[in-house]
């Protein structure tokens, strides 16, 4: 098994299954509030891009960008008004040579926020190398005024024009880089040579952080959207342009497998002016050396000018928004299949990574439940990779797998996949940090993952016989396939589990008609079932319940009668490994109306759930919060909680 992308995953069979497509909202009503995920616009493209400066210099106004009152003051006392509006160009030049002439903050400032403002004008009117000299002269001499030693005594962080200059700067450099990206992206290695009106800028274009030149595609700009999907927006700031970078695929990287196509990462655009503006000439014509960052802000979330870190404006949220938003992503199409057929999903099951893999960091292995897919979990990660503690000592994975098969299959799964995702990524077993997994399940996902912390020893067998495993009548292969479920091992690398809103004693809604319809609709693989049904007919009066033999689906697998919860919850729990427990409970005082339109048959619980079925007594921590099963993982105090203390 491997795959390369999360892509549109119709089964080639779903034209033979129109029949069942018509039963499925029949299904959805037993079996939809398992569900994790549903299609969403997760960003919008902006009219007009984010800038702060819209409202202060009126950029968007029938009359055009105009100076602020604190500018106009200062034309004011040098008899410079006049020339805003009739005479720009000269206007520029004049303030230039007072500033050249008596260097102050308050001229650097006017010069700046002038430059922009006809920086933007000349754009306006299709003249893009008058405005991308403007722009240039904007940035230079932003970059002056904050880190020149001639302007620090004059530099007041409390002053709202210090604020001003950042956005300035930030803009111009904005502005500026959408002009020179209109004939193909810059990327780190390239060097870029401006010629403008006025002026030559050399731009040295560098990456920090651990995406290298090849990992770099498309870039786009981080202003040009906006999510109201994700709740929670994830901003600093600083200097700097946010931008989007869409992930290349390379061929030299162990992990590149476990990216998913079309994978953004957010890069800060940092633009360093290594040359005083105005001083080095060549040829006459005024020259700007500059080095251009392009840094990724989980990583480091600062420049250094100098010895001194210069925090960054950067945008975490918008990138992860627009990689959801791919066409390539359809995870309502996932999940539904992942639920419907498990056989034509099975080629995309596996561990996935949104960041890039660090032998350093431990991994939180976050695995969703039943209709689902890793994008459940996309509110819990933006709001926890917000964290700086956090982001700097654990890496987030997702495991995909489909969930209409008994989940013990899919632990069985993730078992074979954690333990061939650590011989790819350290097969010499020298990360320590992979030692400490975590893992995180949510409703069904969180068997899943409790799964892989138990010793089956002879218990799990004893189940569907008391024969020897010897004396098994079946091919190497049959064998093994049913041996896998049955006789397994607690993960020495798994350090901690937390389940949320998990049914450890099974749920309600695997009622007898939800298991029915699930039997009606779910098409488990041929192998699967040819395999069992091989085993039972070679071995007749070997099995003494078969009822483990006959489980087809996991909606099966989630009866309250099933005998293979009392087992996982008597298991013997390794004293390595931390429990902790999140539980959802719909608040009593919900209206008659959500009471009407809310399917509740776990009143007491989440919905779906009841408390006594989510509820454990030997963990190291339990946690209730006022949610249904649905929202349960995204409550601010399930987040919260994933915080070690």
């Amino acid at each position: 098994m491997r795959r390369h992308s999360i892509v549109r995953c119709w089964p080639r069979s779903c034209a033979q299954r129109s029949t069942r497509l018509f039963w499925f909202p029949i299904a959805i009503l037993s079996l939809g509030a398992f569900v994790g995920c549903k299609t969403e616009k997760w960003v919008d493209v902006r009219e007009i891009p984010l800038n702060p400066l819209s409202g202060v210099l009126q950029l968007t106004s029938d009359s055009g960008p105009q100076p602020t009152p604190r500018t106009r003051q200062f034309l004011r006392r040098y008899d410079l008004v006049g020339d805003i509006e009739n005479k720009p160009r000269v206007l520029l030049d004049k303030v230039h040579e007072l500033l050249v002439e008596e260097p102050d903050n308050e001229k650097v400032y006017s010069f700046v926020e002038l430059a922009y403002i006809h920086g933007r004008r000349a754009e306006n009117e299709g003249n893009l190398a008058e405005a991308t000299d403007h722009y240039g002269a904007a940035v230079a001499y932003a970059y002056s005024y904050l880190f020149d030693t001639r302007f620090e005594a004059g530099r007041n962080p409390y002053d709202p024009q210090f604020r001003r200059i950042c956005d300035l700067y930030n803009a111009a450099l904005e502005d500026g880089l959408r002009i020179i990206c209109q004939n193909g992206c810059i990327k780190p290695g390239d060097e870029v040579n401006v010629n403008t009106c006025g002026q030559e800028f050399q731009i040295e274009v560098v990456a920090h952080g651990p995406w290298q030149r090849e990992d770099f595609g498309d870039i786009k700009f981080a202003s040009d959207f906006q999510s109201e999907k994700l709740r929670n927006q994830y901003r600093t700031y600083g200097l700097g342009v946010p931008l989007i970078v869409t992930k290349k695929r390379k061929d030299d990287d162990p992990a590149e497998e476990y990216y998913p196509d079309s994978l953004c990462f957010p890069a800060t655009a940092f633009l360093q002016v290594t040359t005083t503006p105005g001083t080095d000439t060549e040829g006459g014509k005024p020259t700007v050396r500059c080095v251009l960052e392009l840094i990724d802000p989980l990583d480091q979330p600062y420049a250094m000018v100098g010895q001194e870190p210069v925090p960054l404006q950067t945008d975490l949220t918008t990138p992860l928004a627009y990689f959801l938003s791919r066409p390539e992503f359809d995870s309502n199409t996932i999940a539904k299949w992942g639920l419907l057929s498990p056989g034509d999903t099975q080629e995309i099951r596996g561990l996935y990574m949104l960041e890039p893999y660090n032998p350093r960091k431990v991994p939180v292995i976050m695995v969703h439940g039943l209709m689902s897919s890793p994008v459940t979990w996309i509110e819990m990660f933006n709001d926890l990779r917000a964290l700086p503690e956090l982001r700097d000592n654990y890496q987030f994975w997702f495991y995909l797998y489909p969930t209409g098969q008994p989940f013990w299959v899919s632990a069985a799964q993730l078992r074979d996949d954690l333990a061939q995702t650590r011989e790819k990524l350290d097969p010499q077993h020298q990360a320590l940090a992979l030692d400490q997994m975590v893992l995180v399940g949510h409703s069904m996902g969180g068997l899943v993952s409790r799964l892989q912390t138990i010793d089956s020893e002879d218990d799990y067998w004893n189940l569907v016989s008391h024969e020897s495993p010897d004396a098994l009548e079946a091919s190497d292969e049959d064998r093994e396939q049913l041996f896998r479920l049955v006789f397994f091992k607690a993960n020495e690398s798994v350090r901690r589990v937390v389940t949320i809103g998990t049914p450890h004693r099974g749920s309600d809604y695997a009622n007898d008609t939800a298991r029915w319809l699930a039997r009606k609709l779910i098409s488990l693989p041929n192998y699967m079932l040819d395999t069992k049904r091989r085993i039972v007919a070679n071995n007749p009066g070997y099995f003494h319940d078969t009822w483990a033999m006959t489980v087809n689906t996991s909606i099966d697998s989630l009866s309250p009668d099933s005998p293979i919860l009392p087992l996982m919850l008597e298991a013997d729990q390794p004293s390595w490994i931390k429990y902790h427990n999140i539980v959802g409970r719909i608040p009593d005082q919900t209206s008659w109306w959500e009471q009407l339109t809310t399917q509740r048959l776990a009143p007491d619980g989440d919905g779906v759930v009841a408390f006594s079925s989510a509820h454990l007594e030997d963990v190291e921590s339990e946690l209730v919060v006022p949610a249904d099963h649905t929202s349960v993982h995204r409550h601010p105090r399930s987040v919260l909680a994933q915080v070690p203390q």
